[in-house]
Formats: structure tokens, C-alpha cells, sequence
């Protein structure tokens, strides 16, 4: 095991290598197009690009420092929240990451508390949680547990789109305030910024992050007046919804109607953006600790191009047909996105 990771370790040092050499003003062991004046080195190692770079979005800083200081808190009680149900957006690997989490808490000496309402899943088994509540995951419920166990704090990186959403209500309903319930990882105020169309595309402007031109709008009269300016085919992208559900594309006013209301429906909040149908799809999965570290696990080519659901298609890893410098400047990318939004742990 150790000569893997210390390979891994090798591998990463001498991606970022290749990288600099592909572009100049690239510092030597940096992920980032930066001036070296412009950051400093962060973190117990200094590898895989481990720097911290200025951030103009105040709210994305706030996040980011409100994910360092939960790392280092002292918690005797988690609530892990699970995904329930297997679908398009929290799906078996949810159940094995939560299986891990409990594990790496237990292995701490930390109580654990599961809300999951699957019984058919490995995290559910008894020998797992301390605690294992069969109740549906929503905001209600898991108030109730939260108010009747008192954990200090909770993770929601393990249960999907939904553990997510219900992270975000919880928050809204003051009830992380109320009882002194830190959310470990990731902040809300990230996954609000991440799943909100409209903040997640100014926080990409904001660091020169080029997007596909859109409008987030909340009604299907916005939605037509957007579609306008923008002008058609566009594609119609949900809020805070499950592998993808409520988007698609639109090639006119009749059929951008429809899904609009369709939409709308499910969530209270929909993108309408520039059609890029036909275009090659390409994901990279990042996983960075509170101290600012970033390892990429590998990058993910789909098989169809954009317009097809990755779940109804295949993906390839690694990528095929990127070339050396599309590969590096998308995982650049990649990793400006994650420490800018301040996530902690995987995402993709």
C-alpha cells in the first residue's frame, strides 16, 4: 500500500511537471496559470499543486475557510446522512462512500449516527453505525434526529443530491444554529453556490473560467424572454436537482414551454443556456482536504457526445482523444474550480 500511494504521489509531482513545461508562466509545482507572486505554499505537503490562490468572490473565501476550520474541530457525535433510495444522482457509490466514512469515524473513536432508509444497503448493516435511523431523508426528519441525538456534527457529502438538499434546508430552517451542528466537509454556503445555477456560473467568471452564455430565471415567461436574447437551440439546466432531472434542449418557443413548465415544477429554478449539443463531454474527479491539497483521481471521457445522459451512455477512463495540453488545461481548471468553490472531499 505504501508503494502505491508513494507512486501516486510520484505520478501527480510529475503531471504538474508537464504541465509547467506546457506553459510557462505556470509556477513549477502549481495546478494554476498564476503569477508565483500571486500564492504561497498551504498545506503539511507541498505537491500536487498544493498553493492557495487569491480569490476575488468573498462568499467562495468564506466557504473555503469555514471548510478549514470545521477539519480541525474536536467532534465525539456525527450524523452521516444517507441517500435512501438508488437513483441517477445518489446511486451505489453512495452507499460505499458511506460505508467508508462510518468506518474512518469509528476508527476515531467517533460516535455515529446513520439516517438512511434503505435497509437494503452495506452502510445499514449493524456492525457499521452506532445509530441507524430507517426514516426518510428530508429536512423534517432529520431535524428531529438531530434534535433528539445532538451529534456534533454532520456529513451530507455521502448521500447525494438529496443529503445535499437537505443540508442547504436545514441551514435555511436555522436548525444547524440551533442545536450547534457543524457540517463537516464541504460548507453550505459552498453547496449553495455549487448547485445554484446562477452562483455557480459567476463564480466561474470569476476566476476566468469560460461558460456557455445563460440566464438563470425562476418563471416560464423568464425563461422565453432569456431564450430570445439567447437565441435557439438551448438547453434548459435544474436546480438542486437529481441527475439531471428537468433539463433538456429546447429548439424553439413551443417545445422550451413545455420543459420550462416541466421544469419549474421540480425545482424552483432553472438555467437556460447557449445549446452545446454535439460537443465532447469530458469530467474530471478531484479530491482536496482541508488543508488545501488537491489529488485528481483520474479524468472520465463520455463515450456520446453532449445531449446524451451519461446515464444512458458509457464513460471512458481515461480519456482518449484529448490531447497532452487539453488534458492539463482541464484538469488546471479543474482544480482552480475546487479550491475557489471550497470543497472538501471528492467531487466531479
Amino acid at each position: 500500500m505504501q508503494q502505491v500511494q508513494r507512486r501516486s504521489l510520484h505520478q501527480a509531482r510529475d503531471s504538474l511537471a508537464f504541465a509547467s513545461r506546457l506553459n510557462p508562466l505556470m509556477p513549477r509545482l502549481g495546478g494554476l496559470a498564476k503569477p508565483v507572486a500571486s500564492a504561497q505554499y498551504v498545506g503539511r505537503r507541498n505537491f500536487s499543486g498544493a498553493r492557495v490562490h487569491a480569490a476575488p468572490n468573498d462568499a467562495v473565501a468564506a466557504a473555503s475557510e469555514l471548510a478549514r476550520t470545521g477539519a480541525k474541530l474536536d467532534v465525539k457525535k456525527v450524523l452521516v446522512v444517507g441517500s435512501g433510495g438508488l437513483s441517477i444522482g445518489q446511486a451505489g457509490e453512495f452507499d460505499y462512500s458511506g460505508s467508508q466514512a462510518i468506518k474512518a469515524l469509528k476508527e476515531a473513536n467517533i460516535e455515529t449516527v446513520l439516517v438512511n432508509p434503505n435497509i437494503a444497503t452495506v452502510q445499514t448493516s449493524h456492525e457499521l453505525a452506532d445509530h441507524v435511523y430507517f426514516a426518510p431523508v428530508t429536512p423534517q426528519y432529520l431535524a428531529q434526529i438531530i434534535e433528539k441525538e445532538r451529534p456534533d456534527g454532520i456529513m451530507l457529502a455521502f448521500g447525494g443530491q438529496t443529503a445535499l438538499n437537505c443540508g442547504v434546508q436545514l441551514d435555511k430552517m436555522g436548525v444547524m444554529e440551533k442545536f450547534n451542528v457543524r457540517v463537516l466537509g464541504t460548507s453550505v454556503r459552498t453547496l449553495e453556490l455549487s448547485e445554484d445555477r446562477d452562483l455557480f456560473a459567476k463564480a466561474l467568471k470569476d476566476i476566468d473560467i469560460p461558460v456557455a452564455q445563460s440566464t438563470a430565471v425562476n418563471t416560464v415567461q423568464d425563461a422565453l424572454d432569456a431564450a430570445k436574447e439567447i437565441k435557439y437551440p438551448v438547453i434548459v439546466r435544474s436546480a438542486y436537482a437529481l441527475g439531471g432531472l428537468g433539463s433538456g434542449f429546447a429548439a424553439n418557443e413551443t417545445e422550451l414551454q413545455a420543459l420550462a413548465s416541466q421544469s419549474l415544477s421540480l425545482c424552483p429554478q432553472i438555467l437556460v443556456e447557449r445549446s452545446m449539443k454535439g460537443w465532447k463531454e469530458v469530467e474530471y474527479e478531484v479530491v482536496r482536504d482541508a488543508q488545501d491539497n488537491c489529488v485528481t483521481v483520474c479524468n472520465m471521457e463520455n463515450f456520446d457526445p453532449l445531449g446524451i445522459h451519461t446515464g444512458d451512455s458509457i464513460v471512458v477512463a481515461p480519456s482518449q482523444t484529448l490531447s497532452d495540453e487539453e488534458y492539463h488545461m482541464l484538469r488546471t481548471a479543474a482544480i482552480k474550480i475546487v479550491r475557489h468553490m471550497g470543497v472538501v472531499g471528492e467531487c466531479n
